[in-house]
């Protein structure tokens, strides 16, 4: 079964690998993280329900609905996506989810101690792209019990120069890569805001721009790679005591979007 697919125009091409965004190029030039390059190992996945790691949690946390069991950045990811559908400008993703289905968990057993994860909740998410001349868009619809808990993050790796001297705009100020170094596995956080500028040195500027988020954070270890996300909570803040105190939750249906804008 094919799991590859492509967007085009004249001037921008996207491919979707199994739902992943593994390329956005504009004028042959390309903006997102290419696996196999030092740095992260993808090019951008999702972070459902929790944000974060659960280590000091023992990986646990409670619902009205019961106990969860949750490892780092939540279980969304151990599902795959399914194609909904398809036309010349859009591809529509969708991913199902029965409350309390174990999934087995592939951090286990090398960086955690927990083999299967579930969530005392059915949910539906969809990831939706849409390509218009210069501008990618992807909206997240997520469906599910009114008042469920939940955290979302989306976790997109662009691609940088390789010098080190590119450069971010957010609420006014400045953001170099040495900032975001010196946070290291935190993450640099830029709150309360909806839109980042991405100064590139080898490209085009990259302006990006969210619905419904209202917060970013940003990581890197590499000078070639940059991971700009999109956030609905900044955990480190919240010293890991993950609760429904420190989550959203649902209006049983909720849309989140992030657009990637070519200068």
């Amino acid at each position: 079964m094919n799991t590859n697919f492509f967007l085009k125009n004249s001037k921008s091409k996207v491919n979707i690998d199994k739902g992943e965004l593994i390329s956005f190029q504009f004028d042959d030039k390309e903006y997102i993280h290419q696996k196999g390059n030092k740095g992260w190992r993808k090019s951008d996945d999702e972070m459902f329900p929790v944000i974060g790691p659960l280590d000091k949690n023992n990986f646990r946390m409670q619902t009205k609905n019961g106990e969860a069991i949750q490892d780092q950045h939540g279980l969304l990811r151990e599902l795959d996506y399914e194609l909904a559908s398809s036309d010349d400008n859009t591809l529509k993703f969708i991913k199902n989810y029965n409350k309390n289905s174990l999934v087995k968990n592939t951090k286990f057993p090398k960086k955690s101690s927990e083999e299967f994860l579930n969530w005392p909740y059915d949910f539906t998410f969809e990831k939706n792209y849409e390509l218009k001349n210069n501008i990618l868009t992807v909206e997240f619809i997520i469906h599910s019990e009114i008042g469920m808990p939940f955290m979302l993050g989306y976790h997109p790796a662009f691609m940088l120069s390789n010098t080190g001297n590119e450069t971010l705009t957010a609420n006014n100020k400045t953001i170099t890569l040495d900032d975001v170094y010196k946070v290291g596995h935190n993450a640099f956080p830029v709150l309360n805001t909806d839109k980042i500028i991405l100064k590139n040195i080898d490209r085009n500027d990259l302006e990006i721009t969210t619905k419904n988020f209202n917060n970013f954070m940003l990581w890197t270890e590499v000078d070639n790679m940059l991971c700009i996300e999109p956030i609905t909570q900044y955990t480190s803040y919240t010293n890991q005591k993950f609760s429904e105190k420190n989550m959203s939750l649902s209006k049983g249906k909720n849309t989140f979007s992030i657009q990637l804008k070519v200068l």
